[in-house]
């Protein structure tokens, strides 16, 4: 099995998870944060909801210049805006994947701000770092839903909603 395939598998899997969360987003609850130094809920799902557009990203170009790529986060306003966006995203993702050979992991990708180099990796270790960030937001997501006393779905196994106890 390629590297390719492997991650493509990875990517059905892990979105599964993904939508499962995301379905729970309580659109009346968009705009609250744990802290004041913490993302909205809204700006947070949308952020889970984005990333696997990432790799096509990374497939398709050298580097991210953020000096010359102005961040503009999706605009949802409903949970089935956001999931939308998600699917959209995945589908992306998806594809790029679907198009993507092995050989062109080997090659370099930067993020940078202007002159200021924050990485330079192999693709292959982008889109693991990609997988990272969903595992790693979607996480925060549960925290935020808990929070709320929104029930958290299971990710790997069942969540402690999900228990008979």
């Amino acid at each position: 099995m390629t590297f390719i395939q492997s991650f493509s598998g990875e990517l059905e899997k892990e979105a599964v998870t993904t939508r499962k969360m995301l379905e729970r987003v309580p659109a009346d609850k968009f705009d609250w944060k744990p802290h004041e130094k913490s993302m909205t809920l809204r700006q947070l799902a949308a952020h889970v909801a984005e990333i696997p557009s990432w790799i096509q990203m990374v497939l398709d170009t050298t580097e991210l210049d953020f000096a010359n790529n102005e961040y503009k986060p999706a605009a949802v306003n409903t949970n089935g805006e956001l999931i939308d966006f998600f699917e959209r995203s995945f589908t992306e993702g998806k594809m790029a994947l679907g198009k993507a050979k092995d050989k062109q992991l080997d090659d370099f990708w930067t993020m940078r701000n202007g002159e200021q180099i924050y990485s330079t990796e192999t693709k292959r270790e982008v889109l693991r770092g990609c997988f990272c960030q969903v595992v790693h937001h979607r996480a925060q997501l549960g925290v935020y839903l808990r929070l709320l006393n929104v029930p958290i779905p299971g990710s790997y196994g069942p969540s402690a909603d999900e228990m008979s106890f």
